[in-house]
């Protein structure tokens, strides 16, 4: 049947509420730094707090948030269990994706801040791949929350030079690259750290010769230090 068979529609929005999942693997001492860190299309909560308690220092606390856009993934093997990955965003109403996400990182602060366990000055963001760009959206429209954003084998909003909601933010930003990352590879993401300098003054950016899209050792002892340094 064809949409003129079908008759004139309209499109409705039934808000509604979801849970949203995240681990949180608590500081020895409060108030402590706080890393925030989320994982790339098609991982889990789990896959990345593995990742980033290699990667903060022993003070902070981590937070690893779970995507919420589930989807099954191929089993390992033939016959075998079906396995769940999870996305932040779709080309479906994205602004909507976006909402959920920086609202999401807005209450988890709130949260923890209101409870005494992280300093409220010492706020950092990591994404990977697919919430590089998500994060960069959340550090330049809230710019006085962060005290630093991370990125690793991600990309920028799409709306960076014309979007009006961005502003300059005193946060720290570092961003690695693999040289062979098949999505993001060097000729685009050449110019990247002069796009960041449009909008905040401490910007590294670090590209790695052994990496392509994943994250290498070397990136995380760089992370750490770096974390180390700004997190003080």
């Amino acid at each position: 049947m064809s949409e003129s068979e079908v008759g004139p529609t309209v499109e409705r929005i039934l808000r509604a509420e979801t849970n949203l999942y995240y681990d949180f693997r608590p500081p020895a001492a409060s108030p402590a730094p706080l890393l925030i860190a989320l994982h790339g299309y098609g991982a889990n909560k789990k896959q990345m707090m593995r990742e980033a308690v290699v990667m903060a220092p022993e003070d902070f606390a981590i937070v690893s948030l779970q995507g919420f856009h589930q989807h099954m993934k191929e089993p390992r093997e033939p016959g075998g269990p079906l396995r769940f990955g999870f996305g932040w965003l779709t080309n479906f109403h994205p602004e909507d994706s976006v909402a959920v996400h920086h609202q999401a990182l807005l209450d988890i602060i709130e949260k923890l801040v209101s409870e005494g366990v992280v300093d409220p000055k010492r706020i950092f963001l990591l994404g990977f791949s697919q919430t590089c760009a998500l994060n960069y959206r959340f550090a330049f429209t809230n710019s006085d929350v962060l005290s630093g954003v991370i990125g690793i084998c991600g990309g920028m909003p799409g709306d960076w030079e014309t979007g009006q909601r961005y502003s300059p933010t005193q946060a720290s930003v570092l961003h690695l690259a693999g040289s062979r990352d098949e999505y993001y590879q060097p000729a685009r993401v050449a110019d990247y750290a002069d796009q960041l300098r449009l909008r905040a003054q401490n910007v590294e950016f670090r590209s790695y010769d052994d990496a392509a899209h994943e994250i290498v050792s070397a990136m995380r002892e760089d992370v750490r230090e770096w974390l180390g340094r700004h997190g003080k």
